[in-house]
């Protein structure tokens, strides 16, 4: 496992790659949905927000 959170690491450690992750943290974590947000939104905005989470721990790891 120590491979992938390397590769994870050196990925996103790039100008580029802290671009990348800054864009997915906006669109999903940052991302605010209004009252009339449905069930189904909701879920699939936490699921993203669970990923971009897991693709941050996993740089962490890396480090």
């Amino acid at each position: 496992m120590k491979d992938i959170e390397q590769n994870y690491t050196r990925t996103f450690s790039t100008a580029a790659g802290a671009s990348v992750l800054q864009h997915l943290r906006k669109i999903t974590i940052e991302r605010v949905l209004g009252p009339d947000a449905t069930d189904a939104q909701l879920r699939s905005l936490e699921a993203q927000r669970a990923l971009v989470h897991q693709i941050e721990m996993l740089i962490e790891r890396g480090k």
